[in-house]
């Protein structure tokens, strides 16, 4: 998740989420200024140390190590911009980083160290990395690390996640179909029966829609910002069959919706071959797919008519899942709360799943104030989890 605001790449405490307070401490730092000395105590908050980075001297100014929470002020003297990551030497299991650090400016990095190895890898922009003298604690408990992620490791997970897409896209298209045959022949109760399934399968494939550019656009967007609302010729897809088949249109005027919605699908599926999802994005999918849930689905936003918001919710659950599948092996070594978040997704689907009644599922507005209270606390709480996963999946150079 990113902390920093525009213009600044990032700064992460590993493995939790860091509060708004940190960044507020940060600010505060940046704003008093940095003092000589190379290590000194405040009396509002923990120790700090004032670093070098730069190619020559990384790490230099780190003389007097010592165990709990405190921040280094990282001091970048070189020409350039540069990461710092502090590592274990050994494992290159990373505690804390500082991304984009500006020449001639100085950022500060909060955290806790204890019984062990550390040292300070710095990343100038345009040159080979650098990695500073390891520097040895002799007590603490240490704050929680992971090894970092890179591209390379991405790939994999990226390509078979892609292969999914492409069976999940011929499906769509088979759904799709169904859906304007009913469409065709004028039955319009086996063409509201055949829309949710359609619309479900193509909203598993969340993960991908950046990758499908203008063309979701096209097959599942909205009518915001159309001068016209749903009598926009703009507003098309899904969601402007949806709006036809539950306000009383005839056959005839839907025809060319869903003829459209078709050909929009099958042109997707057919050119999805030559698309290359960015494996580096694949981490931040998996967050932002029930962001984008909680923030349209359960608001009933999305709604024109079907009152599905909640199938919706369902199907996206099922689409993070998949990218979960795709990047567990990365994830298995390096987010110890894998298991929570495991669970806390069955628990999920569990509470959605009883809100469907046969073919019908409750409407967001229809849930009683307990239902709407947990609904709204479970899948808030798996977007924060989330975050994490796209914290330690965003790729970082290591050389």
């Amino acid at each position: 998740m990113r902390l920093a605001g525009p213009g600044v790449r990032s700064l992460r405490l590993w493995g939790v989420c860091a509060p708004a307070a940190v960044v507020v401490i940060v600010v505060a730092l940046l704003v008093l200024g940095r003092t000589s000395h190379s290590s000194r105590n405040t009396a509002a908050g923990p120790p700090h140390t004032l670093v070098e980075v730069s190619p020559g001297h990384c790490g230099r100014g780190w003389d007097d190590p010592r165990p709990g929470v405190q921040v280094f002020d990282l001091r970048n003297t070189s020409d350039q911009a540069a990461d710092v990551y502090l590592e274990d030497p050994g494992s290159r299991a990373v505690y804390g980083e500082a991304e984009g650090i500006g020449p001639g400016t100085t950022r500060a990095l909060t955290v806790r160290l204890g019984k062990g190895a550390y040292a300070l890898r710095c990343v100038p922009e345009d040159a080979d990395a650098v990695m500073g003298p390891t520097v040895r604690v002799d007590r603490g408990v240490r704050g929680p690390a992971a090894v970092a992620v890179t591209v390379h490791d991405l790939i994999p997970p990226a390509i078979a996640y892609q292969k999914w897409v492409a069976g999940g896209l011929d499906e769509t298209v088979r759904l799709t179909g169904a859906l304007r045959a009913a469409v065709d022949r004028g039955d319009l109760a086996a063409a509201r029966r055949a829309w949710l399934p359609a619309h479900l399968q193509y909203e598993r494939l969340g993960a991908a829609y950046d990758a499908f550019g203008a063309a979701d656009r096209r097959i599942n967007g909205t009518d915001a910002g159309l001068p016209r609302g749903v009598h926009d010729p703009s507003f098309t897809g899904f969601h402007r069959v949806e709006y036809g088949l539950w306000h009383g249109e005839a056959a005839r005027t839907l025809r060319a919706p869903a003829a459209g919605l078709v050909k929009a699908v099958t042109t997707l599926r057919d050119d999805w071959a030559q698309n290359r999802m960015d494996p580096a994005q694949l981490g931040l999918r998996a967050h932002e797919i029930l962001e984008n849930t909680v923030q349209f689905e359960l608001t009933g936003r999305t709604d024109y008519g079907s009152g599905s918001s909640l199938a919706t919710a369902r199907a996206n659950l099922d689409g993070t899942r998949e990218v979960l599948t795709r990047l567990r092996p990365l994830l298995a070594t390096r987010y110890a709360q894998l298991p929570g978040l495991e669970r806390e997704m069955n628990g999920a689907q569990s509470l959605l799943d009883g809100f469907r009644h046969g073919g019908q599922w409750t409407r967001p507005a229809e849930l009683s104030r307990a239902d709407r209270e947990k609904t709204d606390a479970v899948l808030g709480d798996l977007v924060e989890r989330l975050a994490s996963v796209a914290t330690l999946c965003d790729p970082r150079r290591t050389s």
